[in-house]
C-alpha cells in the first residue's frame, strides 16, 4: 500500500488534532489530503518525533499526531526513549516505512535489512501501545484505537515506495511555523508569540 492511500484512508478519522510531519513526501501529501494551519512541516530530518513530544507535553488536552519516516526515525531513535519516559497520553507517533531515504535519491535505510523492529524498540522504550501494520484495515483499526485510548501510541506502517503527484506547498517552513503558532493560539486560547515593545516605549534613564 502507498502512503498517500493510507493518508486518504485515515483522514476521515481525524477531528482537530495537531499534526507534525517529517521532511519529504508525507508533508506535501498530508497537506493535499487535509490542508490546515494545524499541520507543522519539519524540514530537519529526525526531529518531528521530538517536536511532537514537546507539543504533546505543552498541550496536554490536545491530540498530537506525528507522521515520521523510517529514515528520519533512525536518525533520532533516542526520541522513543524520551517519549517512553514522559508517557504523553495524547501523542500518536506513526512511522511510514518505505525502507529508503526517498527524498534524497532512494538510498536504503537500516530497515531494508529487516533486522530493525521499530515497534519492538518502541515497546522496549516504554511505549506499550506499539504495533506494526501492513494492511489498510489494520492501519485504520490501529489509528481508531489510538484516537480513543490514552497513549503514547506508536504505529509502524509498512508501505511501498513512491510519492504521489500532489500540488507543492504554497508557503515555506518559516511562514508555516507562524501560521501554526497562530492556529494554536486561536484554538487553545493561549499566548505564545510575544510582541516586542516598540523602541519608543523603552524606559530611558534620567540624564544629569
Amino acid at each position: 500500500m502507498k502512503r498517500f492511500e493510507c493518508l486518504q484512508a485515515i483522514a476521515p478519522l481525524m477531528k482537530d488534532e495537531l499534526f507534525v510531519t517529517t521532511a519529504g513526501g508525507a508533508t506535501s501529501e498530508w497537506n493535499a489530503v487535509r490542508p490546515s494551519d494545524g499541520n507543522l512541516q519539519v524540514k530537519t530530518l529526525g526531529l518531528c518525533s521530538s517536536i511532537g513530544l514537546g507539543l504533546a507535553i505543552a498541550l496536554a488536552r490536545r491530540k498530537v499526531i506525528v507522521f515520521d519516516g523510517d529514515g528520519a526515525l533512525w536518525m533520532n531513535m533516542g526520541s522513543l526513549a524520551t517519549i517512553g519516559l514522559h508517557q504523553p497520553k495524547n501523542l500518536i507517533h506513526i512511522c511510514w516505512d518505505n525502507q529508503q531515504y526517498e527524498s534524497s535519491g532512494g538510498e536504503p535505510t537500516v530497515s531494508t535489512a529487516e533486522k530493525i523492529d521499530f515497534a519492538g524498540v518502541a515497546k522496549a522504550a516504554g511505549i506499550h501501545s506499539s504495533r506494526c501494520v501492513s494492511t489498510m484495515e489494520d492501519l485504520k483499526e490501529a489509528v481508531s484505537y489510538a484516537l480513543t485510548h490514552d497513549g503514547p501510541h506508536f504505529i509502524w506502517v509498512m508501505i511501498e515506495a513512491g510519492r504521489a503527484q500532489v500540488p507543492p506547498l504554497k508557503y515555506d517552513e518559516l511562514e508555516n511555523k507562524y501560521r501554526f503558532i497562530r492556529y494554536v493560539e486561536e484554538t487553545e486560547g493561549v499566548n505564545i508569540l510575544r510582541i516586542p515593545i516598540p523602541h519608543s516605549y523603552e524606559v530611558k534613564k534620567d540624564r544629569p
